[in-house]
């Protein structure tokens, strides 16, 4: 069944042939447009059957963004440029449908603490948690009760509305790729005790060595991490344990380990790709300068951004029940993969 057209703003906008901005005033009932203008813009609206609930019922053009500082300032600084980016589409997403991007920067002591920045004194019409929040403060703004999102990460015990990449699909397809190159000794490397998207990844790695009938060895795994400082020393330890017995490709988790494992392979005189093809995830910045180039799942940032203001401004916004809308990411290819080696 054909998903029913999203009636917007600009399709207003377009229909009247007024710019979106006029229809935003004359729909929020602020000054700046005539009351002819105002009464045929809201006809329209009601004609079209566009929603105003959430826009006139809030009261409110103000969105909060929650953005935890470590998403932003990882030592290494590999992710910097992905959230940098992904941030400011979404304050570009926000302003499209005509609200105002609060942003507010949450620290380590703020989220130990549970403290709520000022901008919650302010009128909003819901609030966006981005990237990985920790579990017990995202809590705290779930319980507040006012419309909610989490975009890029999400806890299965939390439901609300969630826009993310399809980590599972994603990860599938790309550990498919590696078995239409050949292989079939895929390892897998990823934090999955840390966060859900690792965890998806996880899942889906699981689910295409299952569809090609083989079991995956455990043994060629790391799936677990102390933590993201620890992930050079914990890559460096696997590959330890597996000199002269390698997997000839490796899906990772996200870009970051992928591009930890490249280096400490060619430590270890290994070839990528001839030796050892890696695939990673997300299409960082780093990944088409490397040496040689990430294949990677690329995330569609501006999709995920645009769906998770959607999920806001609808009834899912306010409901406290998992609504997942997951965004399909693309496969990348460059040059670390390839073919395997014929022993």
């Amino acid at each position: 069944m054909a998903r029913p057209k999203k009636i917007s703003m600009q399709t207003i906008a377009d229909d009247l042939k007024i710019s979106k901005n006029a229809v935003s005033l004359a729909l929020s009932g602020k000054k700046g447009v005539s009351e002819q203008v105002r009464n045929e813009v809201k006809q329209r609206a009601k004609d079209l059957g566009y929603s105003m609930q959430g826009k006139t019922q809030r009261g409110s053009s103000n969105i909060l963004v929650l953005v935890p500082e470590r998403v932003m300032s990882y030592e290494d600084n590999e992710h910097f440029h992905f959230y940098h980016d992904m941030l400011w589409g979404l304050e570009a997403a926000i302003r499209k449908e005509g609200y105002n991007a609060v942003i507010a920067k949450i620290d380590i002591e703020m989220e130990r603490k549970g403290l709520l920045p000022g901008i919650f004194d302010i009128d909003h019409a819901g609030v966006i948690l981005f990237g990985i929040m920790d579990k017990n403060y995202a809590r705290k703004v779930w319980e507040l009760k006012s419309p909610l999102v989490m975009i890029d990460s999400y806890y299965r015990d939390l439901p609300c509305a969630v826009a993310a990449s399809s980590n599972l699909e994603g990860a599938h397809a790309a550990v498919s790729y590696l078995f239409e190159l050949g292989h079939k000794r895929i390892g897998f490397m990823g934090p999955s005790n840390l966060t859900t998207s690792h965890e998806d990844r996880w899942f889906g790695y699981w689910k295409a060595m299952a569809d090609q009938g083989i079991y995956p060895n455990l043994d060629d795994c790391l799936v677990y991490s102390d933590g993201y400082r620890s992930t050079r020393e914990e890559i460096s330890a696997f590959l330890d344990r597996h000199q002269g017995s390698m997997p000839t490709a490796f899906f990772c988790s996200n870009d970051r380990i992928a591009l930890i494992l490249n280096e400490l392979l060619r430590e270890r005189n290994y070839s990528v790709p001839s030796e050892v093809s890696i695939i990673g995830f997300d299409d960082i910045t780093l990944s088409a300068a490397a040496a040689p180039s990430l294949t990677t799942m690329r995330v569609a940032k501006k999709a995920m951004t645009e769906a998770a203001v959607e999920l806001l401004l609808s009834e899912a916004g306010s409901k406290r029940e998992r609504i997942y809308y997951g965004v399909l990411p693309g496969l990348t290819i460059r040059e670390s993969t390839s073919t395997p080696k014929q022993s």
